[in-house]
C-alpha cells in the first residue's frame, strides 16, 4: 500500500474475488442458508484459486501474503452479498496464529488445510460466563503424563459442523505464581468428549453458531500451539501472545466483513433510487433520500481507509500500532455497516422489508458487528485507556 492507494496487485486481487463471488450472488447464498445447505461450493472454489489461503505462507501452500489482502478477500466476498464469517476464523485467526507460533510440523500438518479450504479451523475462545474478560477463562487445561485434558464450556462459535479442527483457548495454572494463563490447542471436532449444539439464530447464513462442551477432552502434547511457559523462550511466546496475534487480525477481518456488506446495501439502494419512480422522477433525485446515502458512502470509505491502515501496520509488524488502528476500523466499520444498511432499507420503501430484495436480513448481520467479535463500549475503553490516556474502568 502506498500513501492512500492499494498496489494494483491488491486491486487486481479484488477485482478477481468480486468477479468469482457475483458468480453466485446473495440470492444463492440465501437460499443455501434458508435450506439449511452450506456454502461450501463457493468457500472451495475461493480455496482452489487461492484466495483463501493468500495470508498463508507459500511452503505451507499459501500465497505468502499478508492480513491485507485477506482482508480484502473478506470484503469482496461480502460486497457481493456472500460474506463468509469463518474468513475471520480460519485462515485469518487460526492460520496466523499457527503461522506464527506453531512448530513446522504443525504448520505442514493443519496450515495446507486452511489455505486450500480442505481442513477449515474454528476458533473457541468465548463463554458463558466470562463475555468479554478473556482472564476470566473457565475452561482448563491439566496435564495427565504426557497427554492434556480439556474441560469446559464454549458458547458463539462459529462453524464447528464444517470444522475439522477447532483452536481452543483454555487456562492451565502457572507453577511459579499460581495464575492462571491461557493456552491454545487444536482439537479435532471429532474428539472423543466434544459436544457441540446449534444455537438458533436471526442471522441468515449458511455458517452456524454452537455451543462447545468439552468433558474430559484427551489431547497428545503436540496439540499445544507455541509454548506452555510465557518466561520462556524468545519473550514473544506463551498463551497471551500467542491469543492476542490472532486478535489484531480478527478485528481487522470484522471491519473488512462489516465495509463489504455495507457496500453491498450501498449499492442494491443507489440502483433502486434510480431506478424507481416517484411523483414524476427517480426517488434519487430527492435529498431525503440522496443525503442519507451519501452520508454512508462517506462513512463506509473512511472506516475502509482506516482498515487497511490497521492491515497495513500489522503487516509491517507494528503491533502496538495496528492494535490501535483496529480496534478502531473495527468500531467504525460497525456503526458504518448499521447506519448504511438502516438506510438503504428506508431507501426501498415497503419492498426493504421483504425478503425479495433482500435488505431487511442485513438488519441482524451487521448489528452483530457491534457485539461481535468485541463490543463497541470495550473498545471504547480500550481507546479511552491506551489513546487518551484516561484511567482504567474495568
Amino acid at each position: 500500500m502506498t500513501g492512500y492507494t492499494e498496489s494494483e496487485e491488491r486491486r487486481a486481487l479484488r477485482r478477481e474475488v468480486a468477479k468469482l463471488a457475483g458468480k453466485y450472488g446473495r440470492e444463492w447464498f440465501t437460499e443455501k442458508a434458508r435450506n439449511g445447505e452450506k456454502a461450501t461450493e463457493l468457500w472451495l472454489e475461493i480455496g482452489r484459486n487461492g484466495y483463501l489461503g493468500i495470508n498463508i505462507p507459500e511452503e505451507y501452500g499459501g500465497g505468502g501474503g499478508g492480513i491485507g489482502d485477506i482482508a480484502a478477500v473478506c470484503e469482496e466476498l461480502a460486497a457481493q452479498g456472500c460474506p463468509l464469517l469463518l474468513m475471520v476464523v480460519s485462515p485469518a485467526i487460526c492460520g496466523t496464529i499457527i503461522s506464527r507460533y506453531g512448530t513446522a510440523e504443525q504448520k505442514s500438518r493443519w496450515l495446507p488445510g486452511i489455505a486450500d479450504g480442505t481442513g477449515t479451523m474454528a476458533f473457541a475462545i468465548t463463554e458463558p460466563d466470562a463475555g468479554t474478560n478473556t482472564h476470566n477463562i473457565a475452561t482448563t487445561a491439566r496435564r495427565h503424563g504426557d497427554m492434556w485434558v480439556l474441560d469446559g464450556r464454549k458458547i458463539y462459535i462459529s462453524g464447528m459442523d464444517e470444522a475439522d479442527h477447532v483452536l481452543v483457548v483454555a487456562r492451565t495454572e502457572d507453577a511459579g505464581t499460581g495464575k492462571a494463563k491461557p493456552v491454545l490447542f487444536v482439537v479435532p471436532t471429532s474428539a472423543g468428549g466434544l459436544e457441540y449444539r446449534p444455537i438458533p439464530m436471526e442471522i441468515v447464513s449458511p455458517e452456524l453458531q454452537f455451543q462447545v462442551f468439552l468433558d474430559g477432552v484427551r489431547l497428545p502434547a503436540d496439540a499445544l500451539i507455541g509454548d506452555e511457559d510465557p518466561s520462556t523462550g524468545s519473550g514473544e511466546r506463551g498463551g497471551m501472545a500467542q491469543l492476542f496475534a490472532g486478535l489484531n487480525p480478527e478485528r481487522i477481518m470484522a471491519a473488512s466483513f462489516s465495509t463489504g456488506l455495507a457496500r453491498f446495501a450501498l449499492d442494491r439502494a443507489a440502483t433502486y433510487a434510480k431506478e424507481r419512480t416517484v411523483f414524476n422522477g427517480p426517488i434519487g433525485a430527492h435529498q431525503a433520500i440522496a443525503h442519507p446515502l451519501a452520508q454512508s458512502k462517506i462513512e463506509v470509505e473512511l472506516a475502509r481507509l482506516m482498515t487497511q491502515k490497521a492491515a497495513a501496520l500489522y503487516d509491517a509488524g507494528d503491533d502496538e500500532g495496528a492494535g490501535e488502528a483496529a480496534n478502531m476500523a473495527k468500531y467504525a466499520a460497525a456503526e458504518a455497516a448499521c447506519d448504511a444498511v438502516d438506510r438503504a432499507v428506508q431507501a426501498h420503501g415497503g419492498n426493504g422489508i421483504t425478503q425479495e430484495y433482500g435488505m431487511a436480513g442485513l438488519l441482524v448481520a451487521t448489528r452483530a458487528g457491534r457485539i461481535a467479535p468485541v463490543s463497541r463500549e470495550m473498545i471504547l475503553n480500550y481507546v479511552a485507556m491506551h489513546s487518551l490516556g484516561l484511567p482504567r474502568s474495568y
